[in-house]
């Protein structure tokens, strides 16, 4: 019972620390940390049609949905439903073997 309630608080734990607020507006890899605007972003469209950019700079992944000046989605038929097309993978040099 004593290893159970350990196991608990340690889980306990484990939540309240990823609740700690962290920047996201820098690329926090290891080998090549930088502002997320030095990286290149290309376009993913979704199944209906409509655009979020996209970041990937081998390690990590970056997506916010693309959006006019009043707000709403854009959706400009950059690319086919499910396929993302731009230099998404560019302005790092993490190599990404997928």
């Amino acid at each position: 019972m004593k290893f159970v309630k350990v196991i608990a608080l340690l889980a306990a734990a484990g939540t309240l620390a990823a609740c700690e607020a962290t920047d996201k507006t820098r690329d926090r890899n290891i080998f090549d940390t930088k502002d997320l605007s030095q990286l290149k972003a290309g376009i993913w469209v979704d199944p209906n049609g409509c655009d979020h950019w996209i970041i990937d700079d081998g390690v990590e992944g970056y997506l916010s949905q693309r959006l006019d000046k009043n707000g709403k989605p854009v959706c400009s038929g950059a690319a086919p439903p499910g396929v993302a097309t731009g230099p998404f993978k560019k302005g790092s040099q993490v190599v990404d073997a997928i």
